[in-house]
């Protein structure tokens, strides 16, 4: 009987193991981006009892105390508490304000710093670097409107009738002012320059754009000046989402406001593209 090779029985193939579901995983675009943002809201948050603390301490002292001097001799305005009639103003003054000190302040630190020359030479695009700036600026004033709002409503009753012209008015707010911040940080030289800025520009608009009273009740020519305010119309948005009455045509205003952030925002990521100012 002659030998043979011992032959081997060929396993089954095994039946392929399906991938375990993990946690989302994100392409390097999008980390580098959350770590941009995170960066600019970490900026801040450090420091939330200056960049958060202050401004709802100073929104709250406009509050009582227009709210209790004038509010005791103004009983309403166009049938509105006095008080509840200037809040809607507040809120809007203080995203505007935060976003636009935000987004000036850190890209001029971070100039000075030299450290956004790292950032301009890393694989992060311009569009991408802008965006983290504007979202650190809108979202700090956001958080700064949104506990102004909170307060606002344990103090009076506020209503709120339009949720959507109110949504949209206050993102437009925000980011146009987020974008003018990084337009002003771009350009700045010294802090001195955003100073101007904030105190001598933008101060002036909001506090004569109607925060405090109704242009309608101004003599001439100081009604016609309001009017020439653009910060004048932004309040009206506002204040048509909370209490639905407004000296302004919404629905323009919204779409002046709306063109008028994409044009700001498209000026913005040129600059970025041709590192204008930027680079030491």
């Amino acid at each position: 009987m002659s030998s043979s090779s011992s032959s081997t029985l060929a396993k089954p193939d095994a039946p392929p193991v399906p991938p375990r579901e993990g946690p989302l995983r994100l392409s390097p675009r999008q980390i580098r981006f959350l770590a941009l943002v995170r960066r600019e809201c970490n900026r801040f948050m450090k420091i939330k009892r200056q960049t958060v603390g202050a401004p709802l301490l100073e929104t709250f002292l406009y509050i009582s105390v227009f709210g209790a001097a004038l509010g005791s001799r103004i009983h309403t305005l166009h049938g509105y508490r006095y008080v509840v009639f200037v809040i809607p103003g507040l809120i809007m003054m203080a995203w505007a304000m935060n976003a636009f000190t935000n987004n000036a302040s850190s890209i001029l630190q971070q100039k000075f710093q030299r450290s956004i020359d790292d950032q301009l030479s890393s694989p992060a695009s311009p569009l991408e670097l802008l965006l983290a700036f504007s979202l650190g600026g809108f979202l700090r004033g956001g958080t700064v409107a949104l506990l102004t709002f909170a307060a606002s409503s344990v103090l009076v009753d506020l209503p709120v009738d339009h949720v959507l012209v109110l949504l949209v008015g206050l993102f437009f707010v925000g980011f146009f002012f987020s974008q003018l911040g990084v337009l002003v940080g771009v350009r700045a030289e010294q802090f001195d320059d955003v100073a101007v800025y904030q105190q001598f520009v933008l101060m002036p608009l909001i506090f004569l754009g109607g925060v405090f009273y109704s242009a309608t009740l101004l003599p001439q020519p100081f009604e016609t000046l309001t009017h020439i305010n653009p910060v004048y119309y932004m309040i009206g948005i506002v204040r048509y989402g909370f209490l639905d009455y407004s000296d302004v045509n919404v629905a323009l205003a919204l779409l002046v406001l709306a063109v008028a952030t994409g044009a700001l925002f498209t000026v913005n990521l040129r600059l970025f593209q041709r590192g204008y100012r930027l680079r030491a």
